[in-house]
């Protein structure tokens, strides 16, 4: 059974991932072990909260390396919510510097009248690469879950997987780009599509080892 390893760096309640990867029929394990993180056969990245603590917790555990490993290997990766902010160069939110792995900045929403922020409930994406393994057999604009005042901004725009609108402002959504691939929303909070993603990237996996 493969074996996914969840990165735990204190930034977030890692449980109801687990249970959605358990489910697709995975192994996940949570660990801020380097070796564990580079053995495993995908990995997964979540994070809820703030750009700088997350920067500053994973620093201090020793796994911005190891991270930046896994991506490069080409093993399948997974980011969520704040685990798609950090891959980028940093953020609007704090002045820590990010991961680096996808060129680009985090961006506030822009305030507009009537406008809530943070986007927080249900929306619509509207996807941008089909393809992506993530989003087989699910309709065209499914509904999922977000929460976040912040959205990422890649200097490539080819690297968008999907994007979602609030407001007037239509925003990146998810990325994809080649073994990487990482969502703003919240796939386990995302009833049956989301939990078809976690399905998809399990099935992404097989597919790859």
């Amino acid at each position: 059974m493969a074996v996914i390893a969840i990165v735990d760096y204190d930034m977030g309640n890692l449980h109801s991932v687990c249970k959605g990867l358990e489910n697709a029929g995975a192994t996940p394990i949570i660990t801020d072990s380097p070796a564990e993180i580079l053995a495993a056969d995908a990995v997964l990245l979540p994070g809820v909260g703030s750009f700088d603590p997350a920067m500053q917790h994973l620093r201090s555990r020793d796994l911005e390396l190891p991270v930046k490993d896994a991506i490069a290997s080409g093993k399948p990766f997974l980011g969520i919510c704040l685990g798609l902010q950090i891959l980028f160069d940093g953020s609007e939110e704090g002045k820590e510097p990010g991961l680096g792995v996808i060129p680009g900045m985090v961006r506030r929403f822009k305030s507009e009248p009537g406008l809530t922020i943070p986007h927080m409930g249900w929306n619509q994406l509207e996807l941008a690469q089909p393809d992506l393994p993530l989003w087989g057999n699910l309709p065209a604009n499914p509904w999922v879950y977000f929460v976040h005042s912040y959205y990422v901004d890649p200097i490539d725009a080819s690297v968008k997987a999907a994007t979602v609108t609030h407001g007037s402002q239509n925003v990146t959504a998810a990325i994809g780009k080649n073994n990487l691939m990482a969502v703003q929303f919240h796939p386990e909070k995302s009833s049956t599509a989301g939990l078809k993603m976690l399905d998809n990237f399990v099935d992404f996996l097989h597919r790859k080892s």
